[in-house]
Parts: structure tokens; sequence; C-alpha cells
């Protein structure tokens, strides 16, 4: 299905025509293959990165190309509906990025900011732990000033890119108890003591595996410190706002994925001497989850926009996440549901489909925690 977009420039719709059409070349032929082998595309990834498809938010003169979010996340979304691991890939990417680009000094942006949205590094984001993922303020991973450096220890839970990342945006405890204790450290792969675990066995996206990622006694050098000691919280919270964002996108194109795969199905698939699309239950199934997408991107957009306008956007934000991942998730189960038995097997994406659409509903916040976010907006009023 053709997806109808306002634009807000011509150069924002030639990158979605050059997303669109490296998507169609490089990411749906490959997608089935990795994900069935848990093989990392790192080099689509690559090949994203030299298209310039890796920097879109940030600014010209580190290498980005200085796009409102509104269209960086419309590329997103044309990513996930071919393949979800790498658009997940671009969005952890994006959110490693962002301290750095927000919060740095002049100085660190100049010197470090190219090489990370340059597409030959990926980054990974380590703020949950092993006993605190929702509860971010109460991480346990500790920086100990020594010298011109901090001595990083602790361990990290559930990181994209663990085995792959060339940085570390690190979220550790430099202060006391609380959110006022924590910093962020930016790390370098070559760093000693960095220590990605056995990746686990996740239900879906097998080809961007997670991992936990032990720092023993990782030194970190003093000028790698993103903000101040202490603001890391606010840095880690900021971040989040964006990378909700991200992942709404991917939600939506993964749901128009299931839906259009669904609806071409019913339209071939007959039974009863005419098409099953003709059969009312089904019908009426697919008109929904129509809506639905449509109703999600909007929201999606309409944050987007706020964010764009330097307004006040993480409520929307936090609204985005959860009902464009709720959507995915229903929208998934209902495209297995119209193919029926052939819906089950993975002869067919549907059943691929549904099983990374949950991990969207769990990512950069629960759910639940967006509904708690939410609802404590509207209690202040």
């Amino acid at each position: 299905m053709t997806v109808d977009r306002i634009l807000p420039t011509d150069e924002a719709q030639d990158l979605l025509d050059l997303a669109t059409e490296i998507a169609d070349r490089e990411l749906a032929p490959k997608a089935a293959g990795h994900e069935e082998r848990a093989e990392f595309p790192r080099e689509v990834l690559r090949t994203l990165g030299r298209a310039g498809l890796l920097g879109l938010p940030y600014g010209e003169e580190y290498g980005g190309a200085a796009q409102p979010y509104e269209v960086y996340l419309q590329v997103l979304e044309i990513l996930a509906s071919r393949w979800l691991a790498v658009a997940e890939a671009v969005s952890v990417h994006t959110l490693s990025c962002y301290p750095l680009a927000e919060y740095g000094t002049p100085q660190q942006r100049k010197r470090l900011l190219p090489d990370l949205i340059g597409g030959e590094q990926l980054g990974a984001y380590c703020l949950s732990e092993p006993h605190g993922g929702s509860d971010a303020a109460g991480l346990t991973t500790r920086a100990v000033r020594d010298g011109d450096g901090y001595v990083v220890s602790g361990t990290k839970a559930w990181i994209t890119h663990a085995h792959v990342a060339d940085f570390f945006n690190i979220f550790c405890r430099t202060g006391g108890a609380g959110a006022r204790g924590i910093s962020c450290l930016l790390a370098d792969r070559s760093m000693p003591g960095i220590q990605p675990q056995m990746a686990e066995r996740t239900m879906g996206l097998h080809a961007s595996p997670v991992a936990q990622i032990a720092f023993d006694e990782t030194r970190v050098p003093a000028d790698r410190l993103i903000g101040g000691e202490g603001e890391g919280f606010g840095i880690a919270m900021s971040a989040l706002d964006s990378g909700r964002l991200g992942i709404a996108a991917c939600a939506v194109g993964l749901a128009q994925a299931a839906l259009d795969y669904a609806v071409g199905y019913a339209r071939e698939r007959r039974q009863f001497g005419r098409a099953i699309v003709d059969f009312q239950g089904l019908g009426f199934m697919l008109a929904d989850a129509a809506t639905q997408i449509s109703a999600a991107r909007a929201l999606m957009l309409t944050a987007a926009r706020l964010r764009d306008a330097g307004r006040p956007y993480s409520i929307e934000a936090a609204k985005a996440k959860l009902f464009a991942t709720d959507v995915a998730m229903r929208v998934t189960i209902d495209a297995v549901q119209v193919l029926g038995g052939a819906g089950y097997v993975a002869d067919h994406p549907v059943e691929r489909y549904m099983r990374e659409a949950k991990v969207l509903q769990i990512v950069e916040g629960t759910n639940q925690i967006q509904r708690v976010v939410i609802s404590r907006a509207l209690a202040k009023g």
C-alpha cells in the first residue's frame, strides 16, 4: 500500500526515495536469511552510513544531514517495513549519538561527533542493568575518578550492539544514590575492560542480538565525560524521549509491512469461489488495521513536529511509542490470522513480524512506563 505523505521539502522526498531504493535492494532480499542465521548485517549499516542515513537529525557541520525529526522518522519507517533489525539498529545508533550531539562541549562535538555519525562506527546505549531496567535512577554501575580518568565497574543489560558497537554511552554512578548521582561517559571499543557477554536467546530480532556488558575497571579519560557530573540521568531521559519516537517509527513500519503482506495474500487466496479479502470478517479486520496504522503514524508525526518546533514533546512521544507499538502487536497478530495455517509457518514473514513486534512494547521504556509518564502528566494538570 502506497503511503501518501506530506513532506516539508523536495530534499526530504529525495531522502525517502533513496531510503526506499536502498531498502528494496539491500534490506528486503537479505532479511530472512540473516534472521535465520542470527547474522548481524554490519555491511548493510555501513551502506546506510555512506548514503548519509545514519546522521539524519544531526548538523551538517559534523557530517549529518540536518533533517527535521519528522523526515528522519519516516526514513526509519521505510527501513522497518523491509527489515526491522536494521531500522532498530539505526534508531539505537541515533540514540547513542544524542548525548554527545546535545550535551557535549563544542570541542567534544568537533573532535568526536563526525566519526560517530559518519557511517563507519556504530553506537550502543548502556543504561539498563540486570536488576534495573525501568528504574534507571537506581543503577549501580560505578565510575570512580582516578587522576585524569574514571574507572568504571559494573554490568549493563539488554544492550543492542553489545558485540559490534564501536562506542558506548555508559550511564554510571559518580555520586550518591538516586538520579543526581548519575553521569554519562563516552567509551571506545578499544578501551580495556569492556567485556560483552553471551548473546541472549531472544524471541525475535535474531540478526540484532542483545547482551550484557561487564565493565571490569574500564578506564575512560575524564574528557569523555558528557555534560557535568550528576547530569547523566537528565541526559538519559532526554535521549529516551527522542528514542521513543524512533521505536514508534519502527512499529509503524513493521505494522505496515504486516498489513501489506496480509492484504496481498487475502487478494490471492480463494475460498468458496472468491478471494478471502471479500469476506467481511477478514475485510473488516484489515480495515481496522489500516486505520490504526494511519492513526499511529499521525500521532508519531505530531510528536516529531513538536520536537522540530522546539516545543515540549515528551508526553506526546510517550503516547506515540505506546500506541504505535500496541498497534504493531495487534496488526501482526491479525496478519498471522488472515493467513491462517500459512501464517504460522516460516515460509511467510508474518510469523517473524509478530515475534518482532513484541520487543517494541518493551524497549525504550515499557508500555507500562509510558502509561505512568502520561498519567502523571494528567494528574499534574
